[in-house]
């Protein structure tokens, strides 16, 4: 039944197409209101490292836990102990931030499509108030991309239904097309970038209240940003289950994080030197306008069709991956037990249709402001979100270290253990930088604990698989 299972190259691609998505096209902007460019490279060079632990502790635990699938969430329950309350609601609550920013994650790349496929439909934009109340103004063009996206997001539903190979190698495509066509902008940057353009090395940044930003409070202010792009990067540990080798799972990840440094930094530094920094601030398509500086309107139409593809293929693999976390949760019993329902193609059909009903809630983010706004404020929800299930991922793999269970070196414990040492810390240290927005961290609490009134479900019928009452 090997051939139902997903390859080495499947799994990168889902890698690299879940990480390499709606960042790569719109952080240039984010990143440059949140720092100047030292704040950014060095905002750059921690998540870098960061990321990288955190993809070698992933590796490690899908070989060495293989049982344990579903994303970085599930050992939350093998904190505690096994069968306990302790276990089955840490299991719960993390499953549930995790689903939670899997979700934001989609809907994030479903706003940036819109805003790339206006470049062909400039209506997509359109000021045009249908209605004002003097509380809320509705705009033409807020309306347009609302139902642009509804579209997107069913659509991607449709295909998914139909099985994993199908939806699987729609994904390869795209993300070897969207490797590609990254690989020549980065071309096209190193000749046309003007060292004019970055301004100040060490530009002045001020928050909220006006205050000026010293060079490590931008540090962390983009470091929130930065990790936004390497969101993803546990894509083939997710679908573990469903992997034709173990061995694939670390090995895809760790190649799809390399591919994803090269496409991320390259790009959003050049793209520093195709734009003045007021023109990156102002721009709602940065590498668009960017290639259209250099080479005119046909660069930009070429580049936002090129986006487009690698939109529709990172949108199959985020609804792939958001429906898959609860799934696989839902069968080792820490998950409401409707979520293991599936359908005849081994789809986890329960699961995609919550999800993505969740996802057309969100969507209405684009009802109101524009599709900048409503992605800065999606991106920092979800990547609180994440974080923590990738701390915890961090400590369960120093929880095995420490036991010495699944290990048989001690150099061996050793090493890996300055590893899951050094993602954990580096998780901490987002996690407190997301503290500098307190409204925004707050409801991204709000949004995770949220998940404590949908608890007492997992007990219904009045057992739960896998664990002791």
């Amino acid at each position: 039944m090997t051939r139902h299972k997903l390859g080495f190259w499947i799994l990168t691609a889902l890698v690299v197409g879940n990480m390499v998505g709606s960042g790569i096209f719109m952080l240039p902007r984010s990143l440059s209101e949140a720092a100047s460019p030292a704040g950014v490279i060095l905002a750059w060079l921690a998540t870098g490292l960061g990321v990288l632990m955190l993809a070698l502790v992933f590796g490690s635990l899908a070989v060495r836990k293989p049982e344990l699938s579903g994303g970085p969430q599930i050992y939350a329950k093998e904190l505690f102990r096994e069968g306990s309350h302790g276990s089955r609601l840490a299991g719960f609550m993390s499953t549930w931030g995790y689903w939670v920013g899997n979700i934001a994650g989609f809907v994030a790349v479903i706003t940036t499509f819109a805003s790339y496929l206006s470049t062909f439909f400039p209506v997509l934009t359109s000021g045009k108030v249908w209605v004002d109340t003097g509380i809320f103004t509705l705009k033409a063009g807020n309306v347009l991309t609302f139902f642009v996206c509804s579209l997107l997001l069913w659509g991607t539903h449709a295909i998914c239904m139909k099985g994993m190979n199908g939806a699987g190698r729609l994904n390869f495509i795209a993300t070897a097309t969207k490797v590609v066509g990254f690989a020549l902008f980065i071309i096209i940057a190193l000749f046309a970038f003007q060292k004019s353009n970055i301004g100040p090395f060490l530009a002045p940044r001020t928050n909220d209240s006006g205050e000026t930003l010293s060079l490590l409070s931008q540090v962390n202010a983009a470091a929130v940003g930065t990790l936004w792009a390497f969101i993803g990067v546990e894509s083939a540990m997710v679908f573990a289950a469903r992997a034709r080798r173990k061995q694939d799972i670390r090995r895809a990840t760790i190649a799809g994080l390399l591919i994803s440094i090269v496409l991320y930094v390259g790009i959003s530094i050049l793209t520093m030197g195709l734009l003045t920094q007021d023109q990156l601030m102002a721009s709602q398509n940065p590498l668009v306008d960017g290639i259209t500086a250099v080479i005119g309107p046909i660069g930009g139409k070429l580049l936002a069709a090129l986006g487009l593809i690698s939109l529709l293929g990172s949108t199959i693999g985020w609804v792939l991956l958001s429906a898959e976390v609860p799934f696989q949760a839902a069968k080792l019993g820490v998950f409401l037990p409707s979520f293991s329902k599936e359908n005849g193609k081994g789809m986890p059909k329960t699961s995609l249709w919550i999800s993505n009903a969740v996802g057309q809630v969100l969507l209405l983010s684009t009802i109101s402001g524009s599709i900048s706004a409503a992605f800065d404020f999606i991106i920092y929800i979800a990547t609180l979100a994440y974080l923590v299930p990738y701390l915890i991922a961090s400590l369960y793999h120093i929880k095995l270290i420490w036991t010495g269970e699944t290990f048989t070196a001690r150099k061996e414990r050793v090493t890996e253990g300055m590893i899951a040492g050094l993602a954990a810390l580096y998780s901490l240290w987002v996690i407190i930088a997301g503290t500098a927005d307190l409204k925004t961290f707050l409801l991204g609490i709000v949004l995770i604990v949220s998940g404590i009134l949908f608890y007492p479900l997992l007990f219904r019928k009045g057992k739960v698989r896998g664990t002791s009452n």
